[in-house]
């Protein structure tokens, strides 16, 4: 199957997970959703994901975002990795992990890449959107751990430009200013934006976050 890229539909699928057999798009319901892969159960760097995913699944929830995870290793030795996880790393795993072992999600997400390895999936991230298009697609080399404070940064972003004429500078955080979609003239830009239009040049238009407005 050809590469996945940004717009393109999630490929639907059916698998045994952690948490029982789950279709993806049924899991997803009309929310968001996060689907991250690794090489293998047992790994340490992996290991750490996990428990900080567990961590994190409140910020996600609260942005109705739903994790969940793939190794192509069997739902058993999922059982196990679990119980390690939840030692070592202080927590609980609360999301499913898809038991890929004939790799039919890895091969729908082309998460085979045979350069870095002919059997094992690479460590890929997508960020769904409610309509099932992919918004975001990340390869992480074996050696980084994933940040998933970025994670969360990019939900934000992508749920704050779904709605509303603009983009999010480097560096952006939740609640900091925006910039103003170019396609947007700048008297009407003043008109949709009340807290006002800082203009840098013609196309680098600033306003305050539209959502962090609403919430004063």
């Amino acid at each position: 199957m050809a590469t996945l890229r940004l717009g393109d539909t999630a490929p639907d699928f059916t698998a045994d997970t952690s948490q029982g057999t789950l279709n993806f798009y049924d899991y997803l319901g009309d929310g968001w959703g996060i689907l991250f892969s690794h090489p293998a159960d047992f790994t340490p760097v992996c290991t750490t994901e996990l428990g900080t995913a567990a961590k994190f699944k409140d910020e996600f929830d609260k942005r109705n975002v739903k994790m969940i995870a793939l190794s192509v290793d069997p739902l058993e030795s999922h059982h196990e990795w679990i119980k390690d996880i939840n030692e070592t790393q202080n927590t609980l795993v609360n999301f499913p992990i898809i038991a890929d072992e004939d790799r039919k999600v890895a091969e729908l997400y082309d998460m085979i890449h045979p350069k870095a390895d002919a059997k094992f999936t690479v460590r890929s991230v997508f960020i769904i959107a409610p309509d099932k298009s992919i918004k975001l697609t990340l390869t992480y080399p074996a050696s980084t751990g994933r940040n998933f404070y970025e994670l969360l940064r990019v939900v934000d972003s992508l749920q704050l430009t779904l709605n509303h004429k603009v983009a999010t500078p480097a560096n952006w955080k939740n609640g900091e200013k925006v910039v103003v979609s170019p396609s947007i003239p700048t008297k009407e830009a003043k008109e949709m934006f009340p807290e006002g239009v800082e203009e840098i040049k013609p196309y680098l238009r600033f306003t305050a976050d539209p959502f962090a407005a609403t919430q004063v």
